[in-house]
This record gives structure tokens, C-alpha cells and sequence, in this order.
């Protein structure tokens, strides 16, 4: 579990740094670089002040409690199966707040658990920087994401993984982050791409990405790290751990070829953004459903994800006509959606510890955090462009983020 948390840590800086930073023009690439740190720091801080504690405690089916406030009773566990063992539930309550509950003969320190989930709540709100890249302040988004982070991010993963969460009695299946993480990052960078609109220049001007080297090498340090993300997500070195990994390596595969194929034949040729953008489409589907299914359903939800995300960034954005500047949606909200929905199809009882899944289930918890993700986000934007504004100015945004928001720039 302590490998596991590093490895998530990684997925954002520097993985996700460096995959945003080179698909930006060269005039915003330490801006973007930039969200990614700071938000690693700012939720850290959230997160052990109050955002742990929403998600992670007893409290209603849709928010926690405040009993891990300033991570206040965070022990190490000693004997979890022991503990849940005695069905003292109050007892229970007292030594683990019912973090391992879901997870009844694992021992894990409550510290560990605590920080593995941390770098989840890292990851998804600077997964939605890719939706507003080089127009939104620096001050507007370190307001949204510190807001979005205690009343979209943390209710979210508690209805999904604090086994009273309504999501979770429902029987709604996320085994590492298809809702929690994908689904509402994506969702919500789309309210971002509505609220704060189109580059300047947007469809007129050229917006090559500066870079893809970076890119190439964020999205392999990303791949490298989701090992960590769906493994992990076993919490323990098990058989169910080792599916996991397979069937994240094989998705993964899957929706590469199946993006570069597609590109190949529509557009003539395969290249390497494709490859990369397809490989992050086939861990994203495969996230809630890799605990749960078996090698060959995870190659048809790699397939399902590269083809179905590919239209989603390209034809789908082109008809609608929004600026989501590094497909944060298309990839993570339609990809996250799809691996939702599979893994209602193929989830398998043959799996130790595996359940079947149910469509209708998923596509409860689907709509839930759409619906509740996207109203809450476009909300707290509002907001925030009524207070301090949300966007830079037009010579600002030409002169690029780099310069106009924080003095540097790459030579």
C-alpha cells in the first residue's frame, strides 16, 4: 500500500504535469505544470483538514461526518478483521471509522489508508485543468478546486467507497475510480469549458501542441503509476490485486491500438498523441471495472474505450462546438462512463471477492454523479467569475500564462 500511494502520487506530478505541460503552447507550459503542483499541495492540506473526513467516516448515505477533522483519531490499526470480527459496531466505529469495513481480514494502518486516498483526491481535480488550459487565472482556480474538493470530490467518493455511502448499499460498483474519479473530473471540466469559454483565437489560430515528448513521457509515467491507482485498490498483495494489474495492462493495450487504428483510418495516419490519448482512455474504462472482470471483457472495454473515446475528442467536440483544450471530458467523463457501464455487464462472481454487476445499478450511480458534478461545478464557477472572475484578460491570454500570471517563461 505505501508502493501504491507513491505510485498514485506520481500519476500527478510529474505524470499528468508533464502530459498536459506538452500538449499546451510553449507560452503556457509552466502555468500548466504549475496547476498540477499547487493542487497537489492545496488538497493535500484539504484533505487532512476536513476532506478526509467527509469522505471517509460515518455519517449520512451522502456526506461523512467530522470525526477525522484534522485527521483528529487517525490510528494505526491493528487488527481490523479482529475488530469488525466482535460486530460491536460502535467499538468498530471508534478504532477504524469504518475505513476497512469493505475490507473485512485486511490489516492496514488507518495512516496509510488515509494518504493512498489522498493521492486519488489529488489526481481528479487536476484532471479538470485539462478542460480550461491557458485561460483561467491562477486565483479563480485555486478557489474552484478548493471548493470543488470538499463539496463535489469528497461526498462523491462517499457515496461510492465509505461502505455506508448510498452508492455503495446500492450496489454500485467503482472499484478504483470510474465515478469518483473520471466521471466527475470529466463532467466537471466540461462545466469549466462552458463557464469560462473558448480560447481566443480558438478554430483561427494555430494551437499545436509544443512538446509531445513531454506528453509521451507523462503518459507512460501515468500508465506506470495506474498500476498503483487499480492494484491498490485491492488493498492487499492478493490474487484480486494481480487481476487487477492484468486486466489494467491488457484494457490499456487495447484502447491504444483500438485509438490508432481509428485515427489511421479516418485521418490517414496513426500518431503518437493518438496512442497516448487512446492508452489513457483504456485505463480510465478500465478503473472501476478492474477488480471485477476477467482478462477478455477487459480487452472489449479497452476496445469500447478507444473507439468510442476517439469520437468523443473529435467528432463530438467539433459538433458541439466547446473548447475542452486537452479532452478532458472526451477522455476521462465518456471513458469513465463506458468502463462504468461494462463493468455491469461483465462483472464476475468467479473472482475472489468478485460480485455481479447490474447496468441498471451502474447507470444509477452514472447519472448521480453527472447530474450532481456538473450542477455543483457550474454553480461554484459562477460563483467565483462573479467575486474575482474566472478568466485572464485577452492580452494576458495572448501573452500566455507563463509570463502574465507568474514571471517565468521557457526559453
Amino acid at each position: 500500500m505505501l508502493a501504491s500511494m507513491a505510485l498514485v502520487l506520481m500519476m500527478t506530478v510529474p505524470g499528468l504535469a508533464l502530459f498536459y505541460g506538452g500538449m499546451v503552447r510553449k507560452k503556457n507550459v509552466l502555468g500548466t505544470l504549475m496547476q498540477s503542483f499547487a493542487i497537489t499541495c492545496l488538497v493535500t492540506l484539504l484533505w487532512y483538514v476536513i476532506g478526509y473526513s467527509l469522505a471517509f467516516t460515518p455519517g449520512t448515505p451522502y456526506v461523512g461526518g467530522l470525526s477525522r477533522l484534522f485527521m483528529n483519531g487517525v490510528i494505526y490499526i491493528k487488527d481490523v478483521a479482529a475488530a469488525a470480527a466482535t460486530k460491536d459496531t460502535p467499538a468498530v466505529e471508534a478504532v477504524i471509522g469504518k475505513v476497512s469495513v469493505s475490507h473485512l481480514g485486511v490489516t492496514i494502518p488507518e495512516t496509510v489508508y488515509a494518504m493512498f486516498q489522498l493521492t486519488f483526491a489529488i489526481i481528479t481535480p487536476a484532471l479538470i485543468c485539462g478542460a480550461f488550459a491557458e485561460r483561467m487565472k491562477f486565483s479563480a482556480m485555486l478557489w474552484f478546486m478548493s471548493i470543488w474538493s470538499i463539496i463535489v470530490y469528497a461526498p462523491i467518493a462517499h457515496w461510492m467507497w465509505e461502505p455506508g455511502g448510498w452508492g455503495a448499499t446500492a450496489g454500485v460498483l467503482d472499484f478504483a475510480g470510474g465515478t469518483v474519479v473520471h466521471i466527475n473530473s470529466g463532467i466537471a471540466a466540461l462545466a469549466c469549458a462552458l463557464a469560462l469559454g473558448k480560447r481566443v483565437g480558438f478554430n483561427k489560430e494555430p494551437m499545436a501542441p509544443h512538446n509531445l515528448v513531454l506528453t509521451v513521457i507523462g503518459a507512460s509515467l501515468l500508465w506506470v503509476g495506474w498500476f498503483g491507482f487499480n492494484a491498490g485498490s485491492a488493498v492487499a498483495a492478493d490474487g484480486r490485486a494481480g487481476m487487477a494489474m492484468a486486466v489494467t495492462q491488457i484494457a490499456t493495450a487495447a484502447a491504444a491500438l483500438a485509438w490508432m487504428f481509428m485515427e489511421w483510418t479516418v485521418k490517414g495516419k496513426p500518431s503518437v498523441l493518438g496512442i497516448a490519448s487512446g492508452a489513457v482512455a483504456g485505463l480510465v474504462a478500465i478503473t472501476p471495472a478492474s477488480g471485477f472482470v476477467m482478462p477478455t471483457p477487459a480487452v472489449i472495454i479497452g476496445i469500447a474505450a478507444g473507439v468510442i473515446c476517439f469520437l468523443a475528442a473529435t467528432s463530438l467536440k467539433k459538433a458541439l462546438g466547446y473548447d475542452d483544450s486537452l479532452d478532458a471530458f472526451g477522455v476521462h467523463c465518456i471513458g469513465g462512463i463506458v468502463g462504468a457501464l461494462l463493468t455491469g455487464v461483465f462483472a464476475s462472481t468467479a473472482l475472489d471477492g468478485g460480485q455481479a454487476g447490474s447496468v441498471v445499478t451502474q447507470l444509477k450511480g452514472v447519472l448521480a454523479t453527472l447530474v450532481y458534478g456538473f450542477v455543483v461545478s457550474y454553480l461554484i464557477l459562477k460563483v467565483i467569475d462573479m467575486t474575482i472572475g474566472l478568466r485572464v484578460t485577452e492580452e494576458e491570454e495572448r501573452e500566455g500564462l507563463d509570463v502574465s500570471l507568474h514571471g517565468e517563461h521557457v526559453e
